[in-house]
């Protein structure tokens, strides 16, 4: 997410031995290409960002019962000698009883990122490109300063950007989730929420 760390070609395992050595999470260690991306621990807004996508998600995905949501930090492995933890992110349904002691997942219905300083090079660039080429049906890049979401799909390179309402319909789905995207973001940055 954030700036190269050094110029060396990291493996999986280097950065997994760095997520083990970090108890606290933070920062964040992911593995693209070899690049070792680092980002800092969140902010409050940042945080609070990733709580409303969850409270907006969690409804749709279990009524719809297109699979499981998630937050970071967990390892997602889409390929080979790579690791992400996209901050919010939606699962396809895992068997049940759900296996004790998963520790990565390899398939992507929706990742989410919330931009930060720190993370715009890596969520715009690295990992745009990298959830595009490895499939994963849409991918969205919430941007606390622009109060927007640039969405993205593997279809195609425009990406789109929603500052007014997103609509978000999963294969699978019987009904499509539609987002209020600046009641989103009164709520991320604790303002008035007008009564509709």
């Amino acid at each position: 997410m954030g700036m190269p760390a050094t110029a060396k070609r990291w493996t999986g395992a280097e950065v997994r031995a760095l997520i083990e050595a970090n108890p606290l999470h933070t920062p964040r260690y992911e593995l693209i290409d070899g690049e070792l991306l680092v980002t800092p621990g969140p902010s409050l807004d940042h945080q609070a960002a990733a709580r409303e996508l969850v409270l907006l998600l969690a409804p749709c995905v279990e009524r719809e019962a297109i699979g499981e949501l998630l937050m970071a930090p967990f390892d997602v492995e889409l390929e080979p000698e790579s690791l992400v933890q996209p901050d919010v992110f939606v699962v396809p349904a895992l068997p049940h009883p759900r296996p004790r002691g998963l520790r990565q997942l390899q398939e992507l219905l929706l990742a989410i990122e919330v931009l930060s300083p720190s993370s715009a090079r890596g969520d715009r660039v690295k990992k745009r490109d990298y959830f595009a080429r490895n499939g994963v049906p849409e991918y969205w890049i919430v941007d606390l300063d622009a109060r927007a979401i640039e969405r993205s799909t593997p279809l195609g390179p425009r990406v789109e950007l929603l500052a007014e309402r997103l609509t978000w319909h999963p294969s699978g789905a019987a009904s499509a989730l539609e987002i209020d995207v600046p009641t989103l973001f009164r709520r991320v940055f604790g303002e008035p929420v007008p009564d509709i």
